[in-house]
């Protein structure tokens, strides 16, 4: 089925170097950097997966997830995200596909109270492993404001 082994570059362990700006959608460059690590396995006869992460942010390290899964009809991918910081909130999902090496996932979501959408690039090979970039759009995706990357090697 043509898009349902997109993720299989995933199926592994990970270390990841995350970098996310602190303030986003206000011009900041407030940059941190640190360290963590992911885990994804397949899922649901490989239609879809799951990724476990552990993320050592300085203001607190926590657990996370992502569930992916895969729709063969339209060919599209949908992303959920959980985390223990709100751990009864299932996230809006991004929804996408890859084209060659990337993938755009995009949903209309909130930040803070606003309306924006959210935007996850999936890179499959930077040349020393897999990229994943959040952004956000204020303005219905005219601008993006990249404000979240994760490095996994």
């Amino acid at each position: 089925m043509s898009g349902a082994s997109d993720f299989d570059f995933l199926h592994r362990n990970w270390n990841v170097q995350h970098r996310k700006l602190s303030t986003r959608l206000e011009g900041a460059d407030d940059w941190i950097e640190f360290g963590g690590t992911s885990s994804t396995r397949p899922i649901m006869s490989g239609q879809g997966n799951i990724e476990d992460n552990v993320i050592n942010d300085p203001g607190g390290a926590y657990r996370a997830a992502a569930l992916r899964a895969f729709d063969g009809a339209s060919g599209l991918w949908r992303i959920w995200w959980l985390d223990l910081r709100s751990p009864s909130t299932l996230g809006v999902p991004v929804v996408g596909r890859f084209e060659g090496g990337k993938g755009e996932f995009i949903a209309d979501d909130t930040w803070m109270g606003r309306p924006i959408k959210v935007r996850f690039v999936w890179l499959k090979d930077t040349g020393i492993g897999p990229r994943w970039e959040q952004s956000f759009s204020p303005d219905d995706g005219q601008t993006w404001e990249l404000n979240w990357s994760m490095q996994f090697s």
